[in-house]
């Protein structure tokens, strides 16, 4: 029997008939750089699952973990793929505690339908995470790739809101690592070590988070300013101050221009800041007029506070420019740096000046409190004519976010490119010890192989 009619045959004694995508059309949607897989299996359960996982090592076979695909176009090109795992069938809440503020839920349930049930529950809670793609993405993927959005600011990322994991090692063992209390045990956090580890290390099938009650009152606040200097002066002055922000962010011309179409804004501005607020209706009413009166102080052209749904409508936008800016732009690379804190305007204003040098049109969009800045480079139809500005923007932008404490992550680009760069920005000092890790815990290299930090 040929290799990969062994493999189906195998998979379909595990997952049945029904949840195997073999058909080359269909596998097409799957491609990841220009590979395809032999074959996608959709697993019903975590017992299913590790049987995969075990005959994929037995075998010599790779696997990559896939959610919504919303994620897909991060890393490194991958060595090659057998197998794409679909969460897509681990759907379920199986553990909702509202009274203890805990849930667990599968990796294959997208985020958005976790809010749904739980703005339901009682008086509402809320999974305070805010990723990209919130309405697609899955809780693996975003577990796996630690994604976050504008509300880091106030409630951290997955690393700080995850109390425990029930993940498929590569030897096909379940390991659960936490739960719904996490008592301090001796050896290595697994929790924190999957967190982030993009699929290389385990398959994500089951979460525990810390819940949060909704905010009585959400709203947000719009700046204007004409300059660098004076947008940054200001948000570093919040950024010490006893207000307590979500969410605060710094978007240039471009980025305000490009998101007009889905949120009327402020235009013909050089930067504006956008300020979201949660918590109390007496406290966020207090902080917005205690914003406004700092922001005029530091040159703020005017203030426009807004609520309700435009509210939401605008941080939905800014989460998910990517999705955005690429409908116009099947070109557009994607690069997200992080830097110190403190450095927000110097970076933005060095970010700035290297893509005018360059000629490349930018948009900027800046979690000013977190560090961490994201640059939509728009590269237009005509690829080839741009591709070496286009290398050199990110090399540029890669040393500027390393000479400032960070480094860069290029999150999605054509693969021509890809080719030519480090999609990880500069290899780092801890590089060898999760080579270590990888090596230990996946000698035959069977999860998403070439695809992590340095190849791994």
């Amino acid at each position: 029997m040929p290799k990969t009619d062994k493999l189906v045959s195998r998979l379909r004694e595990i997952a049945g008939e029904d949840n195997l995508i073999q058909d080359p059309d269909e596998l097409k949607a799957s491609v990841i750089d220009g590979k395809r897989p032999k074959v996608i299996v959709s697993p019903k359960t975590i017992e299913e699952v590790a049987k995969i996982v075990f005959y994929a090592n037995e075998q010599n076979l790779t696997i990559i973990p896939m959610g919504s695909r919303t994620k897909m176009g991060m890393g490194g090109i991958p060595k090659k793929i057998d197998i794409v795992l679909s969460t897509g069938r681990l759907n379920h809440i199986t553990d909702s505690d509202t009274d203890n503020l805990t849930l667990s839920v599968e990796s294959g349930i997208t985020l958005s339908e976790v809010q749904k049930r739980l703005a339901k529950e009682g008086k509402g809670y809320f999974l305070p995470l805010d990723p990209p793609f919130t309405e697609r993405a899955t809780i693996g993927g975003i577990v796996a790739t630690n994604s976050s959005g504008p509300k880091r600011l106030l409630y951290g990322t997955a690393r700080d809101l995850i109390t425990g994991i029930k993940a498929v090692f590569p030897n096909g063992d379940i390991v659960v690592s936490g739960g719904k209390t996490v008592k301090n045990v001796s050896g290595y956090d697994m929790c924190k070590l999957l967190i982030g580890s993009f699929g290389t290390l385990g398959i994500i099938c089951e979460v525990t988070f810390k819940l949060l009650p909704l905010p009585e009152k959400e709203a947000t606040l719009w700046i204007p300013f004409a300059t660098i200097d004076e947008a940054n002066g200001f948000v570093q002055e919040i950024a010490h101050s006893q207000l307590i922000p979500a969410s605060m962010d710094i978007l240039n011309a471009m980025a305000v221009k490009k998101m007009k179409d889905t949120v009327s804004m402020p235009q013909n501005r050089n930067y504006l800041v956008a300020i979201g607020l949660e918590g109390i209706a007496e406290s966020v009413e207090r902080q917005i007029s205690e914003m406004e009166e700092r922001g005029r102080k530091h040159g703020a052209l005017e203030t426009v506070p807004v609520n309700s749904e435009k509210h939401r409508a605008f941080w939905m936008a800014v989460r998910d420019s990517a999705l955005g800016l690429a409908e116009a732009d099947p070109n557009l690379i994607s690069l997200k740096s992080n830097f110190l804190i403190s450095k927000c305007g110097e970076v933005l204003r060095s970010y700035e000046k290297i893509a005018q040098g360059l000629g490349v049109d930018c948009a900027f969009i800046c979690h000013s409190g977190s560090g961490i800045l994201y640059t939509y480079a728009l590269a237009g139809k005509n690829l080839r004519l741009k591709i070496e500005s286009l290398v050199k923007l990110i090399g540029e932008l890669t040393s500027e976010a390393v000479r400032n404490g960070g480094n860069l992550l290029v999150e999605s680009c054509p693969p021509a490119i890809k080719k030519r760069i480090d999609v990880w920005g500069q290899p780092r000092g801890d590089y060898r010890i999760m080579r270590r890790l990888k090596e230990q815990m996946d000698p035959a290299g069977i999860l998403n192989p070439g695809r992590f930090v340095g190849g791994i």
